[in-house]
């Protein structure tokens, strides 16, 4: 059985779902690849669900840095490699997909490592928002750039921007 339901964030909706096991998703409004509901599934509410809409509240205050959750991902072992790898890269750090490559023992698999990121079905809590392109370049994220560029921000990783209102971008100079 699993166990979901939706929940607001300043990143927009995000779908939350536990099973025994722990948790297995956290899912943006508009996904690249949505998670495949079963018969199985049941909206409602439990511990894990619980634990983690308090963690996710305090890490989007600015008051927690670490997720303390039981994840239960379910992927293929090399996808399972690289979301545990994420789980290693610290707040308020980025690497890049062939540092991360490298970091597995796999230093030629970088686009192999970008296609499991693309896949991870924990997002926020299994930081992909922290892997980057090699020039520093934001590339590919599930959530969309905006909110990949967001979270880094919340973490310090990138320099909070001055909002310009659009009607300046327009003014003649």
């Amino acid at each position: 059985m699993i166990t979901y339901q939706s929940i607001d964030s300043p990143v927009g909706a995000l779908l939350l779902a536990s099973a025994a096991d722990g948790l297995r998703l956290i899912e943006f409004e508009h996904p690249w690849h949505p998670y495949k509901r079963g018969a199985d599934w049941r909206e409602g509410d439990d511990e894990v669900l619980q634990r983690t809409r308090n963690q996710l509240d305090d890490y989007f205050a600015g008051r927690l840095r670490e997720f303390d959750l039981p994840l239960a991902p379910h992927g293929t072992p090399f996808q399972l490699q690289c979301w545990r790898t994420l789980a290693q890269i610290p707040w308020g750090e980025t690497w890049s997909y062939a540092q991360m490559a490298q970091r597995i023992g796999r230093p030629t698999a970088t686009r192999a490592v970008g296609a499991a990121n693309g896949r991870n079905p924990l997002p926020i809590v299994l930081p992909c928002h922290r892997v980057i392109g090699s020039d520093g370049s934001l590339t590919g994220f599930g959530g969309g750039l905006p909110t990949k560029q967001f979270l880094l921000t919340l973490e310090g990783a990138l320099p909070a921007v001055e909002a310009v209102p659009i009607g300046d971008l327009f003014a003649p100079r």
